[in-house]
């Protein structure tokens, strides 16, 4: 009786576990579908506003802008790190940290101070095991990032790279290319001028081969004075909106094999208990027909 007591309380336990995890599955699904809605909304928006301020930037000659200004040398950089709140999103945050680690790895040895900015309570706990306090650390991102949230921290960057505060601004984060597909990433924002700032599978602009010709009124240095952070804000904002996308995305496939690993442990452990009920009603019926067979 002992054995199939544990059983039975144990069966118990994992089908709580199951109902649970597979409530978890479906609540990231439907988050998902909300995030991937706005991610896939906001694309289309970030790939054109950075190709219209790249080929301007070109198109203006002699003009130029502090954004789009490249240092010679990099002695201060910035480095932003987008993770998660929560756990249970499988390796997500894992792999956000390790390009986050490579970058920050590699500023050290090149000498560059690092400014580092952490956002999501997990990344915030790796840096401080790690004994690296980051200069900024934020929570308040979770599956629905608005704009309004990300601009003081885009106007913070692009002050500090205006103001030759800092030469460089990297961001790690989980970038979504479609829902089967996410990579994490650690990409050069600033100078705008990288080619890491154009949208993937954009050739960098020329004169030549941009085929548009462009009159500017009142004047380009307004019109790229204006439109150039904007391009800074919507790009980072874009970042924040892939890591929320891909974050459900994770949490879901981590909770459905979650899910579909405790429904696997509960018919073991039926199978089990069957054949432990089993063997003690033919132990019972064994002793009874022996009492009997005593009793003649």
């Amino acid at each position: 009786m002992a054995k199939t007591r544990a059983l039975l309380k144990r069966r118990k336990a994992i089908r709580n576990i199951h109902k649970i995890t597979r409530t978890m599955e479906l609540i990231a699904t439907s988050r998902f579908q909300r995030a991937m809605v706005r991610a896939q909304q906001a694309a289309a928006f970030t790939r054109k506003i950075t190709e219209l301020a790249a080929d301007l930037s070109i198109s203006a000659v002699n003009l130029e802008h502090p954004l789009l200004k490249k240092r010679d040398s990099v002695k201060r950089a910035v480095l932003l790190v987008l993770c998660s709140n929560r756990g249970l999103c499988g390796g997500y945050n894992a792999a956000i940290l390790r390009q986050a680690m490579l970058r920050y790895q590699e500023f050290r040895q090149a000498g560059i101070e690092i400014e580092l900015h952490v956002s999501g309570k997990r990344g915030m706990a790796f840096f401080r095991y790690q004994g690296i306090t980051p200069a900024f650390t934020y929570t308040q991102f979770e599956d629905k990032p608005a704009f309004e949230q990300v601009d003081p921290i885009a106007e913070r960057f692009i002050e500090s790279y205006a103001h030759e505060k800092v030469d460089r601004v990297d961001v790690a984060y989980m970038k979504f290319l479609s829902a089967s597909r996410q990579t994490a990433v650690a990409e050069t924002f600033l100078p705008l001028a990288s080619e890491s700032t154009l949208p993937t599978g954009t050739a960098t602009p020329t004169r030549r081969d941009s085929g548009v010709q462009y009159e500017f009124l009142p004047s380009a240095r307004e019109i790229l004075q204006e439109i150039l952070p904007w391009s800074f804000k919507v790009r980072l904002f874009k970042c924040f909106l892939d890591a929320a996308v891909s974050e459900q995305i994770a949490r879901r496939v981590a909770m459905k094999a979650a899910t579909e690993n405790a429904a696997d442990m509960m018919k073991a452990i039926t199978r089990q208990y069957n054949r432990a009920r089993q063997a003690q009603i033919t132990k019972e019926i064994a002793e009874v027909i022996g009492g009997a067979a005593a009793l003649e």
